[in-house]
């Protein structure tokens, strides 16, 4: 680049270009994108709401993925489905005006969100049917303020969330399964690009300038390299230049092969479950309906996650080190089911008593043990956490990996009195329980200090 002079007229501009050239520090290559430190909000956080609103949910039949089982692939449930229940000519298209959201109260969504004791919440702004709900310049008449409830849902529910101090993240598929710009590229073998310039990365820099989402939940990335998506140079603008520069998270889902080898954080697969402590920061994305992440119609109480189940998940997540994304599918017309909301209830109770063990805190050196009962450890500053689960059946509990010191302490969280304990001869501890509080989480916390 060669040297100019500015003149009083581009003093303004000059100043501009120098900031920008100053704070460009992460170049568009993944060894230095992949150098970027993950803001610490993110780890301390653990616990988050993830959430699953489109034309999808209308049908409500089968999965969010309805429109490509119908038309992509002709499923003949599907097709079935659309046969008895809808008339000749019924188009995909046709669903979107019923997505009419008119119970879609993002004041009462929030509160339901902090109460489960979540940190953060990411809305689906844009799923692989390419139906936006933002009034996306680059998606005209397929947007929710042009259809459907005609309001703009991911900035309503912004304002609402970051009213309860609760940070806002935004899902966006980078595909979109019928977009014909997208499959003219895709038929020229990804040598094209008029999908990416035109619509994914315009609504891209719109979504992230209009509404400054603290994390970009990235999707639909892998029928083409991150080299077509043009992923590389979007993340170095959103890490050096954009407004949410310093604090905005990342996923892993930028291209073919990226998944659980770039971004900011790894999801690797949906619903990874790592048998081992991971060496990277990760999240483990799940939905309390075990079949679907949007809505369903026919779901039944045995396909949904049951609260013990949700608590043994979360907590095992957190002492491997990763967060918890939890999804819910609201309704067509804009109402969280009640049983997704008791169950949101209900971990924010449990997470009342025992969320001192999971905000902020880290792996121990030892992330469980087969003791009388499962247990799962973490750490936060110098006291060490036991998560047990199912009641122990007596009194008395052993506890044989941590190393005690004449100074320890044991308290059971909810619960202000120490207990009693003695030291094993080797290693470990046997505690003396009070009566446990009932809870239908069937799962409670001993805090130990004083321990190593």
């Amino acid at each position: 680049m060669g040297s100019f002079a500015c003149s009083t007229w581009t003093t303004f501009l000059c100043i501009l270009l120098s900031v920008s050239t100053i704070g460009a520090i992460y170049t568009p290559d993944w060894k230095s994108l992949d150098a970027r430190p993950l803001p610490e909000w993110y780890d301390e956080a653990k616990f988050g709401i993830f959430i699953h609103w489109g034309v999808f949910s209308v049908p409500g039949y089968g999965s969010e993925w309805f429109w490509w089982h119908w038309q992509g692939e002709r499923n003949p449930f599907y097709v079935w489905y659309m046969m008895k229940n809808y008339p000749p000519g019924f188009t995909y298209a046709d669903f979107s005006p019923l997505l009419r959201g008119q119970f879609f109260d993002p004041q009462e969504w929030a509160e339901i969100f902090e109460a489960s004791g979540a940190k953060y919440v990411v809305l689906t702004a844009k799923h692989h049917e390419g139906f936006t709900n933002w009034p996306s310049p680059n998606s005209w008449n397929w947007n929710s303020v042009d259809d459907g409830p005609h309001r703009d849902i991911v900035g309503e529910l912004a304002s609402a969330v970051r009213n309860r101090s609760l940070h806002y993240g935004l899902y966006n598929s980078l595909y979109e399964w019928f977009n014909p710009l997208y499959l003219s590229d895709k038929k020229a073998g990804f040598n094209t690009q008029e999908f990416v310039r035109n619509k994914l990365m315009p609504e891209l820099y719109n979504l992230v300038t209009r509404y400054k989402p603290e994390l970009i939940w990235s999707d639909g990335d892998w029928e083409a390299p991150d080299t077509y998506w043009n992923s590389t140079e979007f993340l170095a603008w959103l890490y050096n230049d954009s407004p949410v520069q310093d604090v905005v998270v990342t996923n892993d889902r930028w291209g073919k092969g990226c998944s659980c080898k770039h971004g900011g954080y790894y999801n690797c697969k949906d619903k990874f479950t790592p048998g081992e402590l991971p060496s990277h920061k990760w999240e483990k994305c799940t939905s309390i309906d075990t079949h679907s992440w949007g809505f369903r119609r026919n779901m039944k109480i045995k396909e949904l996650m049951d609260l013990p189940t949700i608590i043994n998940d979360l907590v095992y997540t957190v002492a491997m080190g990763g967060n918890y994304l939890l999804n819910v599918g609201p309704t067509p017309d804009g109402m969280i089911p009640p049983v997704f909301e008791e169950r949101l209830r209900s971990i924010g109770a449990w997470m009342k008593v025992n969320g001192e063990a999971i905000y902020a805190s880290r792996p121990w050196r030892v992330q469980a043990e087969n003791a009388t009962v499962p247990v799962w450890y973490t750490s936060k500053g110098s006291s060490i956490y036991a998560v047990f689960f199912l009641h122990p059946m007596q009194y008395s509990f052993k506890l044989s990996t941590p190393k005690t010191t004449e100074s320890s302490v044991v308290t059971l969280l909810g619960n202000p009195e120490p207990l009693r304990w003695a030291p094993l001869p080797s290693s470990g501890l046997v505690i003396l329980l009070p009566e446990l509080p009932p809870t239908p989480a069937q799962a409670w916390t001993l805090k130990l200090d004083g321990v190593y």
